[in-house]
């Protein structure tokens, strides 16, 4: 591991200040992934920014009637939230599914969002990654498949996002809200995570040096029914090879709307809205499906 300056702060613009004023610099929450990163010499940050004593955590209603969960909240605190197990148990579930207790209890929603894949290509220096160092190739294509994307791949990376809340956080249509030097914005899930294309390398759309300071949750969650599924290698602490989160409206047994959100398949959570549209207006029962028997 490369030496690195480590400054602690208390104030969101003190952060981003320190983060402007050199390109090395990171963010540092829970450290659960980017240490690991940096012990095998993926990352080689010349500076980190300590953004857990920020004022940035805790569950609280939103303004709409939804929730807002602060960006340093950790992972256990998350899914043990009463609110967030009685109006959007996929999240939960999702969280839970996501890793061991120790992790959870260091982890941060922010941090998770951001957190880089574990193809073992990636995080191998001696490997061809252009997700690592761009314009190398990628050893992954002709390589081991296992666990890599089956949907919006290209020849340009295979990688899948090892995320299991933001397969939640998509299917329930939340909003990550961010702090820059020249103010605030927000960027829905759907678009956070850009196209694989030949950029992949430009893993979120956040604006250069913008610190997360939140993700959202929307009022108009279909129901309190929504669950979360895994198939990993094991029982336990293991990435999806598929993951999925469902929601589902249904009154007077029809279907009335559906959100489905799939992980361990895609470079993003890969929200299946063909398949939305599929169930939609068909009948909520076992052995029929739209159009068929």
């Amino acid at each position: 591991m490369r030496e690195f300056a480590y400054q602690r702060v208390t104030q969101v613009r003190e952060a981003l200040t320190l983060v402007a004023e050199n390109d090395g610099s990171r963010y540092l929450a829970g450290g659960t992934n980017l240490v690991d990163l940096m012990k095998c010499g993926v990352e080689a940050p010349t500076r980190l920014v300590d953004v857990r004593s920020l004022p940035l955590g805790g569950v609280r209603e939103g303004a709409d009637g939804g929730l807002v969960i602060g960006a340093t909240t950790t992972n256990s605190d998350v899914a043990a939230h009463p609110e967030v197990r009685r109006r959007f148990p996929a999240l939960s579930q999702a969280v839970l599914a996501g890793a061991s207790g120790q992790l959870r209890n260091m982890a941060t929603v922010g941090g998770n969002l951001l957190q880089r894949t574990r193809c073992a290509y990636f995080a191998d220096p001696s490997q061809a990654c252009n997700k690592r160092v761009p314009g190398t190739g990628c050893s992954a294509v002709d390589g081991a498949h296992h666990n890599h994307a089956v949907f919006g791949w290209s020849r340009h990376c295979v990688a899948t996002h090892p995320s299991d809340m933001a397969v939640a956080l998509a299917a329930f249509d939340a909003v990550v809200h961010y702090e820059t030097l020249d103010g605030g914005g927000e960027i829905p899930l759907s678009e956070f995570y850009p196209p694989v294309g030949d950029t992949p390398q430009q893993e979120t759309v956040l604006p250069s040096g913008a610190l997360i300071t939140a993700v959202s949750l929307p009022k108009a969650a279909l129901s309190p029914w929504s669950r979360y599924r895994k198939v990993r290698d094991r029982a336990s602490y293991a990435f999806a090879n598929v993951s999925i989160a469902a929601d589902l409206g249904v009154h007077d047994g029809v279907v009335r709307d559906v959100r489905i959100a799939l992980g361990g398949v895609a470079s993003q959570p890969w929200r299946a809205r063909s398949a939305e549209a599929f169930l939609r207006g068909g009948p909520a029962s076992f052995g029929t499906v739209p159009g068929g028997g």
